[in-house]
C-alpha cells in the first residue's frame, strides 16, 4: 500500500528549474502520475498524444490549448481534460505557462513529451 504525502508546489517548481526540463514529474503510482509543465512565452510545445487520459490545471500564464481541431484560450485557473490518444498542444503562449499535469493511469515512457 502506498503512503500518502503532501508536496509543496514551490519545491516542485524549484526542482523542475534545477533539472532544466519543461516537464518534471513529482508523483508516480500505477494508477496516476503528476508533474509540472512550464512553457516560456513564445515557446513551441512539441508534445505528442499520450496513451493516458490527462488533466491540466493552469497555475499561471496565458496561451491557447489545441485539443483535436479545437482551440481553447487558457489562463490561470483553467482546467482542461484531454482524452487518451487525442492530439493536443499549447500554442500562442503570451505569458509563461505553469501547468499542473495529471495522467491516469501513470504516463508511460513512450508517451512522454
Amino acid at each position: 500500500m502506498n503512503a500518502g504525502h503532501v508536496t509543496n508546489l514551490d519545491e516542485v517548481l524549484a526542482a523542475r528549474n534545477l533539472v532544466g526540463t519543461a516537464y518534471h514529474e513529482f508523483l508516480r503510482i500505477p494508477g496516476l502520475s503528476a508533474g509540472v509543465y512550464v512553457l516560456p512565452a513564445g515557446a513551441e510545445d512539441l508534445q505528442r498524444p499520450h496513451a493516458q487520459d490527462e488533466v491540466y490545471l493552469v497555475l499561471h500564464g496565458r496561451g491557447t490549448l489545441r485539443i483535436g481541431a479545437d482551440d481553447y484560450p487558457v489562463t490561470t485557473g483553467a482546467i482542461a481534460f484531454v482524452p487518451a490518444t487525442t492530439p493536443h498542444r499549447f500554442h500562442s503562449v503570451t505569458e509563461e505557462l505553469q501547468v499542473l499535469v495529471f495522467f491516469a493511469p501513470a504516463e508511460t515512457a513512450e508517451g512522454a513529451g
